[in-house]
């Protein structure tokens, strides 16, 4: 099967790539320093790639990444770095023998894992994204109630996720560094073998965790892209079709606002300026010295942002250079 015969708009991965992304992270971080997060790519198979690399503890942001993940036989050891309150599937998933480990933040989703069934727990700390986590100074206090209720508690997670995109390496180093302060303060009182947290743009520069939890790496994205730090090639691109060139000066490609996650901005396009994209179609002209494709041409589109513009894709196709070598279902898609 050739690129020219795959329905557009498609996720494109380019295998030699997602190859290189893999083997680049898992030579600083090796083995089970790394708990990649499934969140970027929704897909089991690239996940068990990842588990070929010696990775078998993964992140999820989701209860269905956790049972794919583990009807896949990837369940040794999942950890649901996100705060839920209903957690009788992964009870389940526990009965069944998956490894499973629940974020907490509050006494009222302790109670769920309690409830649910669910018997290991890191506790989430604030270190500075205002998001999830509970207060540094309270995490002992929730560490000694889990462990009253009979739970595990494994460490501390903190997420500098308000970092991952700072430009400058020196600040980000900086600042993740006064986050992962906070981190270790909670840990003390806490206990537990692991501090977990990190992601793809702090990979060089959070020195703490015992796990680092990036994603984006695998596929990569443009907001990821611009930063000198984070070598990573683009390995996933979305296929699309032009389907209309006017004279005045533009073209439209058959992917639009439904084919890419667009809270970081526009996808792009080597050689052209990316006017808008509609629901259907994104609007390009030439730049200088490049020419409109004609209709019919395929042209690969670069997201902005990875994780929601694979979450609305099906599947994507693994290929090498024209040839399409394999397809594999994006199948940890909903909740």
């Amino acid at each position: 099967m050739r690129l020219s015969e795959i329905t557009t708009p498609a996720l494109v991965v380019d295998r030699a790539a997602l190859d290189s992304n893999l083997a680049a992270m898992a030579d600083v971080w090796p083995g089970r320093r790394l708990r990649p997060h499934v969140k970027a790519h929704k897909t089991s198979e690239l996940a068990r790639r990842q588990a070929e690399l010696g990775h078998t503890g993964f992140t999820c942001a989701t209860v269905r990444e956790m049972e794919v993940m583990a009807a896949a036989g990837l369940g040794e050891d999942l950890l649901l770095a996100n705060e839920v309150l209903d957690m009788r599937r992964l009870g389940a998933l526990v009965d069944g023998g998956a490894g499973v480990t629940v974020a907490v933040d509050s006494d009222a989703v302790l109670q769920a894992a309690i409830d649910g069934g669910v018997r290991e727990v890191l506790v989430d700390v604030n270190v500075g994204l205002p998001r999830c986590g509970c207060d540094p100074e309270d995490a002992g206090r929730l560490a000694d109630a889990a462990r009253a209720a009979g739970l595990e508690v494994r460490g501390v997670m903190g997420y500098e996720g308000h970092l991952m995109l700072v430009a400058d390496p020196d600040e980000r180093r900086q600042k993740t560094a006064e986050s992962m302060d906070l981190l270790v303060k909670a840990h003390a009182d806490v206990g537990g073998e692991i501090l977990s947290g990190g992601g793809t743009g702090t990979w060089r520069t959070n020195a703490v965790v015992t796990e680092l939890q990036a994603g984006s790496y695998a596929l990569m994205d443009t907001a990821y892209a611009g930063q000198d730090d984070v070598p990573f090639a683009q390995a996933l691109t979305v296929l699309a079709t032009v389907v209309s060139v006017n004279r005045k000066g533009w073209a439209v490609a058959d992917a639009g606002l439904k084919a890419f996650g667009m809270d970081h901005g526009n996808p792009t396009l080597p050689g052209a300026s990316i006017w808008y994209c509609s629901d259907e179609h994104t609007v390009f002209s030439a730049d200088e010295g490049s020419e409109l494709p004609a209709v019919g041409d395929r042209v690969r589109l670069v997201p902005a942002h990875i994780d929601p513009t694979v979450s609305q894709h099906e599947r994507m196709w693994l290929v090498d250079g024209d040839e399409v070598v394999d397809c594999w279902p994006v199948d940890m898609r909903g909740w």
